[in-house]
């Protein structure tokens, strides 16, 4: 199922490939393709949905509805841009939604399927695994005017940080003859050269 522009949903339809001989081949070398690129997009789906759940739980408990609903939109503005949108991701999302728009919530349960209420079922939990990322961007700057994004693991230290920082070509654009007074390194936040 996935939702279109319009925010109708609609079942997802995929074609088989039927052929013979390299048609088949290729066909069977670009479904592979396909299929890793699928499992990617699921995965990436899984980390926005736990974040989401994780968030909005939080949000609820604490009365700052305005601020789940932001979470909320910012999970649908990222599932938009996917060509992969999972079923269970969106059902899960449409509990999650069922406090805050429950007759919106209840159609689209209907149209995922359902014969029954949402009502009855079990508020989502978030999943750790899925909360950990293991890379963070960090953002690197020249005298405090940002120049470019990097990613690094998170467990990345400052030496190996200013390393791949270093390795960037825009970096190195903007450092050419220029001194490095000094390096100003927030973990996992940003990176900063001092320069004259």
């Amino acid at each position: 199922l996935y939702f279109d522009e319009d925010d109708r949903l609609h079942p997802a339809i995929q074609n088989s490939a039927t052929g013979s001989g390299s048609d088949v081949a290729q066909d069977n070398t670009a479904q592979d393709n396909t299929a890793q690129n699928n499992a990617a997009q699921i995965d990436a789906s899984l980390h926005t949905l736990h974040h989401c759940i994780d968030q909005v739980t939080r949000m609820t408990e604490n009365l700052r509805f305005n601020t789940a609903i932001s979470q909320m939109m910012t999970f649908v503005n990222e599932m938009n841009v996917r060509d992969v949108r999972p079923r269970a991701v969106m059902e899960t999302f449409v509990l999650l939604l069922a406090p805050y728009a429950p007759h919106l919530a209840e159609e689209l349960w209907e149209r995922l399927g359902h014969d029954h209420s949402l009502a009855r079922e079990p508020w989502p939990e978030a999943d750790p695994h899925y909360l950990t990322t293991e890379t963070v961007t960090v953002v690197v700057q020249i005298n405090g005017k940002l120049r470019d994004r990097i990613d690094v693991p998170t467990t990345a230290d400052a030496d190996t940080v200013k390393e791949q920082v270093l390795a960037s070509e825009k970096i190195q654009q903007w450092l050419e003859g220029k001194t490095v007074v000094k390096t100003i390194y927030v973990p996992g936040k940003l990176f900063n050269f001092v320069v004259k």
